[in-house]
Formats: structure tokens, C-alpha cells, sequence
């Protein structure tokens, strides 16, 4: 079967999904900046969603309704019809129609009991304040957004500068209130985010030159949408493809640079389960062969020092940025998180383990597997920082940035409260408050 195509080089990339049950509100267009109280459920999942993760899928199709579940699938964050050159091959079709109905099809081979591609893209944007489609949003009971550019989303789903919700968005934001699900992977998942909404970049550009409101055209360049995405989840910013992309860096530099204390970093083929997201009792469990990173800056200090007064090779040198005070936890599946206290919640079967192996830490030169590496490898980050978990011998390990002008040093250390957490004596599953700084020569 066709698989959509990704592309590291933008942010807003992967073919993934927003599920979302729905029972419709007679409520007017909401303000998407306005906080609610919502009582339903978000699957969100990194990108890279596998057909054969019955894991992530069966928990969204069970959140609709089980074998009774409808799906809508929206795909307006891809290319429409119009743009794509290969609209009439079925075989190699990568726009919003064709990608709904391969979705469509894909939930219903996962147990769905039926889904269908809801027509709103670019090519069809006043479908979203259509009577007739809210008429069809309202007999299903979940929806899934595919991935692409959720930019595309901002287009088709909200009403211009105002970022208000077109009828069938409110529609759907009424439903989540009362109860439903909403699932999104990559672009989807994005989407999903308050303000700041990342946009795109690369970690090591981002930790240089900081970060800026807007999309570029440079995919290396740390940008972000001010106003937000859909606002389903605001308790903290959402970064996907976290590891795969080493995409932690830049994670850190828009929360930091926004005033923003915290960040879910999503892995791919992995699911962050919210439940009652934005309610005084939100939860959060991970699901999924992989995990989510949560990024604690509330102690987080940045400084800027003077650039060398030697020129660089490459142009006019530039101030030093670095950060301190960075708690990082990562999270593997059945782990649950309390975003009120702050508080990761170890599964079950998971306990703290003694660090035995007596090998250092090896050397990590590449910590945010940039682009520019023909030889980089994923998830850097994570290795390095289960490397020293796993260790009696060091208590800090440092890693570095593949680029030098200037190059940024990442120090791990295992500070006080740092714990691992694992099923067996070997190998650390789950970390929970090792110490990061950032800084930059």
C-alpha cells in the first residue's frame, strides 16, 4: 500500500492523523486563544506511524467507539488535487483526496466500522463553514487529521487573522469538550498545540540564531506561529519527530526563547495519550516502542556572551548562546505523567536501577544528528543519556553539536532526584530528572 511521503527538511511533515469523536454543540465559533475545560481525550503520536501499530491505532479506534467507531479523515494539511502531478495514479497520489481515502481504508482494516474522507482542503476551503459537511462531521465518531503541513490547517480550518474556528472546527472542538477523542501524528500532532506552535528548523540553526514568528522557505531556520495551532493541548509546547530528527535542540530554544516551561517531545510510531486535556485533572500515558521526552525549564537561565573577536570561517562570528537549569525526563510506554505536579509515574513493573556498567560513556559529536552529517545517526540524545545512566563511573558525560561556528557542548549530568527506571538491571527504559545545559563556544 501507497505510504505518504516524509520529509525531514520540514517540520510540519509525516503522514499521521487527528482522531476525534465527536457529539456536535450548537455552540457559535470559539475563540481557539480562549482556555476551556475539555473532558475528552488526545492521542497524539510523533510521526512515522507504522500500518502495523495495532498498539496506537486500536487505542484511537476504542476511544471512538470500538467496532461501532466512524471515522472522518481530514487531510487538509496535505497538497490538493490540483497540485499534485500524479493525481490520477493511485499508485503514486500524495494529495488530500487520495490520502484520505488510503487512511479510510487503513482504519477500516484496523476495525473501524466505517470511515470517509471529509472534504475540506485547499481546493475546497468554504467546505469548512458547509452545512452539508458539518452535517457529516456530526455522524461520525472520531476524525483523523493526516499529516503534511498543518499550516495548511491553519488555512482551511480558521477564519484568517482572527484564528477563530470555522463551523466545522468548532463543531469538532465541541465534541472533544464533551467527551471525544482526538488523535495526531507529526503535522497532526502539531496542530494540536497552543501558542507558539513550532513552524520548522533544524536544532543546531535554532540554538544559533534563536528563533523567529513565521514559516521560512528555509527549513533550517527556528520558526513559530504566535497565535498557536487548535489549542487541544496547552500545558505545554508539542515537538515531534524528536529523536529521529534530533530535534531536541531546537525543542529546548523555542520554549526558552517563548517563555514556555515545558515541552512534549514526541518520538515516532509513539502515542502521548492526554486525558481530559486542559481540565484540573489532565493526565498524560505513553503508549508505544518508543517515548516521549518532557522538557522541565522552569529553572531554565539563558545567557549570551560577547562573539570572539577573531573572524570565523564562514562570515562575522556570533554571540554565544547557552542554557542552564534544563530538567529532561524520558518517558516509555505504560509510563503516565501529572502535568499539575510535575510528576512522571514510572509503569508498573519498572523500578529505580543501580548503575553497574563500568564503561564510559562514548563519545557523542553529532548530539543533534544534524542534517549535515552524511554519517549522523538517530536518536544521539537518547543514547548519550542512557549511556550515563547506565554507568557507575561518571556522573556527567558531554556531547557536541556536528557544526563549529560556534559549536554548543551538551552536558548531561545526573543531578540530585535523578532516577532511571527499568525492568531488568541492564538496561535504564525511563529517565527522570537528569540535569541538561547548553552551551555554546
Amino acid at each position: 500500500m501507497r505510504t505518504p511521503l516524509r520529509s525531514r527538511r520540514t517540520a510540519l511533515t509525516g503522514a499521521t492523523a487527528l482522531l476525534l469523536t465527536l457529539a456536535v454543540s450548537p455552540a457559535a465559533v470559539a475563540d481557539t486563544h480562549q482556555a476551556q475545560r475539555q473532558g475528552g481525550s488526545l492521542v497524539l503520536i510523533g510521526g512515522g506511524l507504522k500500518e502495523n501499530n495495532t498498539q496506537v491505532y486500536g487505542e484511537i479506534i476504542e476511544r471512538a467507539g470500538g467496532a461501532r467507531a466512524r471515522i472522518g479523515v481530514i487531510t487538509a494539511s496535505s497538497v490538493p488535487a490540483a497540485q499534485d502531478p500524479y493525481a490520477d495514479d493511485p499508485d503514486r497520489c500524495s494529495n488530500s483526496e487520495c490520502n484520505g481515502a488510503y487512511y479510510s481504508s487503513l482504519f477500516k482494516r484496523h476495525g473501524a466500522a466505517d470511515a470517509q474522507w471529509i472534504p475540506v482542503d485547499l481546493d475546497h476551503i468554504a467546505n469548512a463553514d458547509s452545512a452539508a459537511v458539518v452535517r457529516q462531521v456530526n455522524s461520525m465518531s472520531g476524525f483523523f487529521f493526516g499529516g503534511g503541513d498543518q499550516s495548511r490547517y491553519l488555512t482551511t480550518l480558521l477564519n484568517g487573522a482572527a484564528h477563530t474556528d470555522s463551523k466545522v472546527l468548532a463543531a469538532i472542538r465541541a465534541k472533544l469538550a464533551r467527551g471525544a477523542v482526538v488523535a495526531g501524528s507529526s503535522a497532526g500532532a502539531q496542530i494540536a498545540a497552543g501558542a507558539d506552535m513550532v513552524t520548522g528548523g533544524e536544532s543546531y540553526e535554532g540554538l544559533r540564531d534563536g528563533s523567529s514568528p513565521g514559516y521560512f522557505e528555509d527549513a533550517t531556520r527556528l520558526g513559530y506561529e504566535p497565535d498557536g495551532g487548535f489549542g487541544f493541548l496547552r500545558s505545554g509546547l508539542i515537538d515531534t519527530h524528536t529523536g529521529a530528527y534530533g530535534r531536541e535542540g531546537r525543542a529546548i530554544r523555542l520554549a526558552a526563547d517563548t517563555g514556555h516551561d515545558r515541552v512534549y517531545a514526541l518520538e515516532e510510531n509513539t502515542a502521548l495519550v492526554v486525558e481530559q486535556p486542559g481540565g484540573p485533572r489532565e493526565r498524560l500515558r505513553i503508549l508505544g516502542p518508543r517515548g516521549v521526552a518532557v522538557l522541565d525549564l522552569r529553572q531554565a537561565r539563558a545567557t549570551t556572551t560577547p562573539p570572539p573577536r577573531k573572524r570565523q570561517e564562514g562570515g562575522a562570528p556570533r554571540p554565544g548562546w547557552s542554557l542552564s537549569g534544563v530538567r529532561y525526563s524520558y518517558l516509555t510506554d505504560g509510563d503516565r505523567y501529572d502535568p499539575r505536579h510535575w510528576r512522571a509515574l514510572p509503569a508498573p513493573g519498572k523500578r529505580p536501577l543501580v548503575p553497574r556498567s563500568v564503561a564510559p560513556v562514548p563519545a557523542n559529536t553529532d548530539v543533534f544528528h544534524s542534517v549535515a552529517n552524511p554519517d549522523g545517526v538517530p536518536y544521539a540524545f537518547l543514547t548519550t543519556a542512557r549511556a550515563l545512566a547506565a554507568t557507575r563511573v561518571q556522573q556527567q558525560a558531554e556531547a557536541t553539536t556536528y557544526e563549529n561556528g560556534p559549536r554548543f557542548t551538551v552536558t548531561f549530568r545526573k543531578a540530585p532526584g535523578f532516577t532511571a527506571w527499568g525492568t531488568n538491571d541492564a538496561a535504564p527504559e525511563t529517565l527522570t530528572g537528569l540535569d541538561i545545559r547548553i552551551t555554546g563556544r
